[in-house]
């Protein structure tokens, strides 16, 4: 195999595992329960390679608190660094717990950066100006409340109660670590639980004002996210968008990927029902 074909280095993906002891929705397609053994089944793959990370894109669990005691040992099957994002079903968990979930899920802050190989990692909080996962009495709930009102008010289609914005500091922030991944010679990918492109349901209440920024550097190269299970992708100036598939939907078919980064290309290697894909940069 010639150097070009080889990656500089790969990390696996997993979306929207959304584990729970409960019956599945049927109407749905979503099998809760069966999300422990699609897990398992990806990280014996991914155990099979070389991999930097494993980042899971949120929506670890479904609901309950307890449902962590359950799925989080199976990740410990893992021999990579496995590394979180924070989903809106993480938040279905009752009002004492809600502030113990980053630390549950072993996450240094709700979001956070991190480097590879020199690249830049941006890990979003899509859930910080939401009506689930602020603290009660906290400002951004009522935010939360006024933004999705006046969403709802303009009848735009993400204008649901299980979206979220990000604060005026975690966009400030964003903005930032764009900057100075630039100034250190850094290409970026940004990850979020929530889509922000192409318009859909699922955006982000904000996702105007986030692709505005991320296609106005030419250093973002890439938004890996999940929270619409379906799946999607697009592009805005040098800004791929891609949304992976969710785990917890079919009984017994799977969805995950690993993700290759190269000089001129990022390969997307999907698993079952994930796509796989090709993004030029």
């Amino acid at each position: 195999m010639s150097s070009s074909a080889l990656p500089l280095f790969r990390f696996g993906i997993i979306a929207d595992p959304q584990y729970a002891a409960i019956p599945p929705h049927a109407a749905m397609d979503r099998y809760y329960a069966n999300s422990l053994a699609k897990l398992a089944e990806a990280i014996e793959l991914f155990n099979g390679e070389e991999l930097s990370f494993v980042m899971t894109l949120g929506d670890v669990i479904d609901r309950s608190f307890k449902s962590f005691d359950d799925i989080l040992p199976v990740y410990e099957k893992l021999r990579h660094e496995a590394l979180f994002l924070l989903g809106n079903h993480d938040f279905s968990v009752s009002s004492c717990h809600l502030s113990e979930i980053p630390a549950r899920l072993g996450m240094p802050s709700p979001y956070y950066s991190f480097r590879r190989h020199g690249w830049r990692f941006v890990v979003l909080d899509g859930n910080e100006v939401s009506t689930f996962a602020p603290p009660e009495g906290h400002p951004h709930r009522a935010l939360a409340t006024k933004m999705l009102a006046d969403l709802q008010a303009r009848g735009e289609r993400n204008a649901h109660p299980w979206n979220g914005a990000l604060s005026d500091e975690q966009f400030a922030w964003l903005g930032d670590e764009i900057a100075s991944a630039a100034a250190a010679g850094e290409k970026v990918i940004v990850m979020n639980h929530y889509p922000v492109y192409p318009a859909g349901e699922h955006d982000m209440w904000d996702c105007d004002h986030i692709v505005a920024l991320l296609a106005a550097h030419d250093n973002v190269i890439a938004y890996l996210n999940g929270h619409n299970h379906a799946g999607n992708s697009g592009k805005v100036g040098a800004c791929h968008f891609v949304n992976f598939k969710g785990v917890v939907d079919t009984e017994s078919e799977n969805a995950f990927a690993i993700v290759e980064l190269h000089p001129d290309r990022i390969e997307i290697r999907g698993f079952g029902r994930e796509e796989s894909r090709t993004l030029v940069y």
